[in-house]
């Protein structure tokens, strides 16, 4: 969740939606995201809406967060009711940030215990965790599975230090193991991220980190690409000359790695990021984004989607906070996308899949444009043949050029 907010119209203070949201609501999925904005550092290649405590002062306080973005969740029942939105179960949770488990597991159950109670959960739910290594214990991990938790994301990175010490991350790569086994023993699934092509990481390096990852034999991996945002340190580190700029070719290289290493180990993938070790251990909440469906996203600077309006909360913790306890919406901002908008997001995101694209929700012009890509080698022809668009391993390391060539800009 970057934290630069976008440009829109003012959201109102009672926080409504518009009639046109309830339209087919009834058969879109509905999932939360709830934002836990706290770091004990922050990484110095993040560009996320997070703080250290230093940062924060006396604004914003990690003791009584849980409190206030449970009331943020009181807030979305009643605007949803008050806007014609037909009550839905929650089908997926996602606690990302920031570092989630800094906040004790009690206060992360609290909050999930209110998105229960006011909403209730889809029987089989999704409810998943960030966190860093060193941020859980054997205890917190089991007080998590037995409040509601099914899935917890560790936040690996890398596995060998000097990588680690270049994106700033504070946990020590041996703990992995140990973790894992604690969050298997509470019956918790296993996802890991990765990130690839940080500054002075060689390519023994990434399949350092890719068997070390193999090895815990997680459910889930995630793998992606280090992006040098305006803003960071490290964006700042490259421009000084302290620290090699990122290098695409380097990248290309290191996707084919994972894609070949993790299909080796018996993982497939299933967005071009991300390989399941089976298809029922695929991440529901990003699919749900991915797919289109609705979502609330509680906390400062988090994002929400409800029938094609889209709205973000203000960034700050501690405006975040005045406006909780003045009993107004948060939001900062909303928009509708556009037509254009609207297609351009859904053939990004579909295309990104395994499952792939219809090609029947293609317009004509772009349909015109498969054939060149086909011939390309970035889009699958059997796929195509039997009606859906699924990239080539070769589409997906080009996966933003196919999207520009099929709708034309």
């Amino acid at each position: 969740m970057p934290s630069v907010l976008p440009d829109g119209d003012p959201a109102p203070a009672d926080g409504l939606l518009p009639p046109a949201c309830a339209d087919g609501a009834a058969g879109r999925s509905f999932s939360f995201y709830v934002h836990i904005p706290f770091c004990t550092v922050r990484c110095g290649y993040c560009d996320f809406n997070t703080y250290t405590a230093t940062e924060l002062g006396s604004g914003a306080s990690q003791l009584t967060y849980a409190q206030t973005v449970s009331r943020e969740i009181d807030f979305a029942e009643q605007v949803l009711e008050r806007s014609g939105i037909p009550q839905r179960t929650v089908d997926t949770v996602f606690f990302g940030g920031g570092t989630p488990t800094l906040l004790p597991a009690a206060d992360l159950v609290t909050v999930l215990q209110r998105i229960v109670q006011r909403f209730g959960l889809t029987p089989g739910a999704e409810v998943t965790t960030e966190a860093n290594p060193d941020s859980v214990t054997r205890e917190s991990l089991a007080e998590l599975a037995a409040g509601g938790f099914t899935r917890v994301s560790f936040g690996m990175q890398s596995a060998v230090p000097h990588v680690l010490q270049v994106l700033e991350r504070t946990h020590d790569p041996r703990r992995l193991p140990q973790v894992v086994s604690w969050a298997r023993e509470a019956g918790l699934e296993v996802s890991v991220d990765l990130i690839y092509g940080t500054p002075g990481e060689s390519l023994q390096d990434w399949r350092t980190s890719i068997e070390a990852a193999l090895a815990l034999e997680p459910d889930h991996i995630s793998a992606y690409a280090l992006i040098i945002e305006e803003g960071t340190k490290l964006a700042a580190q490259i421009r000084r000359g302290q620290v090699p700029n990122i290098d695409d070719d380097d990248h290309a290289e290191k996707y084919q790695l994972a894609d070949e290493l993790f299909t080796a180990g018996g993982y497939g993938w299933y967005e071009v990021s991300n390989w399941a070790r089976e298809p029922r251990f695929a991440c529901d909440h990003n699919l749900a984004y991915w797919k289109g469906g609705d979502w609330w996203g509680a906390g400062p600077g988090a994002h929400s989607h409800v029938g094609g309006l889209r709205w973000w909360n203000v960034k700050h913790p501690a405006a975040y906070q005045q406006r909780i306890d003045a009993e107004i919406s948060p939001g900062a901002g909303r928009e509708f996308p556009d037509a254009e908008a609207v297609e351009l997001e859904r053939t990004m995101l579909l295309t990104r899949l395994s499952s792939g694209m219809p090609l029947e929700l293609l317009g004509g012009e772009a349909r015109q444009n498969v054939a060149g890509l086909i011939a390309d080698s970035l889009i699958d022809p059997k796929q195509a043949l039997q009606g859906t668009l699924v990239l080539t391993q070769r589409g997906r390391l080009l996966a933003d050029l196919v999207v520009r060539q099929l709708l034309g800009f």
